[in-house]
């Protein structure tokens, strides 16, 4: 294991999201302290040793999030977020997937391992109001911290806004094997950080907050919580950290400068456990990180920041000494051989606000910008070009897949990106090279995730398909026929129709 303690967060300072003209910081909540929210196990249909069966309904539902009225939510199997699915490598997977909701969704598993486009749940999956889908797959992954959320371009953001996500936790027997806390809701917590803006009657408002570079909000909303606590009854605590804001980045960091060790990324296992004081997430990343309390006492109170602003109050109560450490490394990783001879593809983010683009153009649900055959390792070169001034970290995401962050800039990556991943911040004027395969076969996205981004068509297809076989003939969701359906859904003319992407292709003047 490095025996560093790394005190800083990696990524360029000046690009942080605090100097963006227009950062929302957060605020210390006046309401008084509750409860961390700890989402409930969704509890499947049927379950074998080697098969299990769920049905996940997106939803409705009213939440107390405030003193006063509730809040008009949405959520799976939930008024807000969702329950949390477990899943088991090697498992035969039978999802129903129900639209309860007013309008269409889609349901994408954020980093899992399976087919596209329509498994994948992306755009060209929708699930229509009152409708029910059914997905089945084997799942080959490891041990991992991935979650499940809309993506119905060009409105994915708004159905995040309004409180669809769920953590998915992927199980393995050799992450079984290591000496780890995994006692969900005790010792292993899954830590949602978003964050929103209540307005009139304690509600939500997307289009009053709407910004092309990303809606933000100063509240921290913590597991669907506002100013929460956590009662911590065992020396180490598992945190399953996950950014499912629309835009802000986290800067996290303990009271006492407390060192954690981060054990996971994105895709699972990091293959050396890391100690940190302070980590960055961008939009949609993951950290598995463990605290170890063992230098505190009954009574004791930890509190965990992001930036100034305090986010969640870990009470200490009394607990057992645990004598065991925890494994210092963790996964034995073989990269893929990359062919020489395969060229390198270069993927370009570029622009803010309303001109982000990738590769020169807005994403078009109809159009397949890139082919790569399955089990072909090749490296990408994902470049940002917006200037350190004023410029921004762009989160680049691969649906499908997870990758090997090989440089930045051809300098070695940070040292907790050593792991699997599937979403990785780029500074600006930045090129991070990733090793990328993919093993199935399908029609698969890849964006910035700031969602408002993907929405405004930084945005990309990739068809991934088996060489030497006839390609299949997918179906792909189309603007109009999606527009369509959202204003019939609305029970407005089209020409009313207002979806937060829009705006950025209407300035361009692209069409969708």
């Amino acid at each position: 294991m490095n025996k560093n303690v790394y005190t800083d967060y990696f990524f360029d300072e000046p690009a942080f999201n605090t100097h963006d003209g227009g950062y929302v910081a957060l605020e210390t909540p006046t309401t008084p302290q509750q409860p961390l929210a700890i989402p409930p196990l969704a509890v499947p249909d049927t379950e074998t040793s080697h098969e299990v069966s769920y049905t996940i309904t997106a939803q409705e539902g009213e939440a107390q999030l405030l003193p006063g009225e509730k809040t008009k939510t949405w959520g799976y199997n939930a008024d807000i977020l969702g329950r949390t699915i477990i899943l088991n490598d090697g498992q035969d997977v039978h999802i129903t997937l129900k639209n309860n909701l007013p309008e269409l969704t889609t349901f994408h598993w954020h980093g899992l391992n399976v087919s596209g486009p329509i498994i994948d749940g992306g755009c060209h999956a929708p699930v229509y109001p009152g409708k029910a889908n059914k997905i089945d797959f084997t799942l080959h992954q490891e041990a991992a911290t991935t979650w499940l959320h809309p993506h119905p371009c060009p409105s994915t953001a708004e159905q995040v806004w309004h409180g669809l996500a769920a953590a998915v936790i992927v199980k393995d027997k050799h992450e079984a094997s290591l000496h780890l806390p995994r006692n969900y809701g005790v010792d292993d917590i899954p830590v949602v950080l978003q964050d929103r803006r209540f307005h009139d009657h304690n509600q939500f408002d997307y289009r009053a907050d709407y910004d092309p570079d990303g809606v933000q909000g100063p509240t921290a909303l913590i597991n669907g919580t506002v100013n929460p606590y956590f009662d911590v009854t065992s020396q180490r605590l598992r945190l399953r950290l996950l950014d499912g804001a629309n835009r802000r980045e986290w800067r996290l960091h303990f009271s006492d400068d407390l060192k954690f060790t981060q054990i996971a990324g994105d895709g699972g296992l990091l293959p050396d456990a890391v100690d940190l004081t302070h980590l960055m997430l961008t939009c949609a990343e993951r950290a598995e990180v463990v605290v170890d309390f063992s230098g505190y006492h009954a009574g004791d109170e930890v509190v965990l920041y992001s930036d100034d602003t305090p986010i969640v109050h870990f009470r200490i109560h009394d607990f057992n000494a645990d004598p065991e450490p925890l494994p210092t490394h963790l996964l034995d990783i073989k990269p893929p051989v990359v062919d020489p001879a395969t060229p390198i593809r270069k993927v370009v983010m570029s622009g803010m606000d309303e001109s982000v683009m990738l590769d020169g153009k807005k994403f078009n649900m109809q159009r397949i910008d890139a082919e790569q055959p399955v089990g072909q390792a090749q490296y990408w070169d994902v470049t940002n070009t917006n200037d350190m001034t004023g410029g921004m970290v762009h989160p680049f995401h691969i649906h499908g897949t997870q990758f090997l962050i090989i440089s930045r800039n051809g300098h070695a990556s940070y040292p907790n990106e050593h792991g699997y991943k599937d979403t990785v911040g780029v500074n600006p004027g930045e090129t991070v090279r990733i090793l990328v395969r993919f093993d199935l076969p399908g029609v698969y996205m890849y964006h910035c995730h700031i969602i408002e981004h993907e929405d405004g068509g930084m945005m990309a297809q990739i068809e991934s398909y088996e060489a030497g076989k006839p390609r299949p003939k997918y179906k792909l969701m189309d603007m109009e026929t999606l527009t369509k359906a959202f204003a019939a859904e609305r029970g407005i003319p089209i020409s009313e129709m207002w979806m937060a992407g829009m705006d950025s292709y209407e300035k361009m003047g692209m069409k969708m």
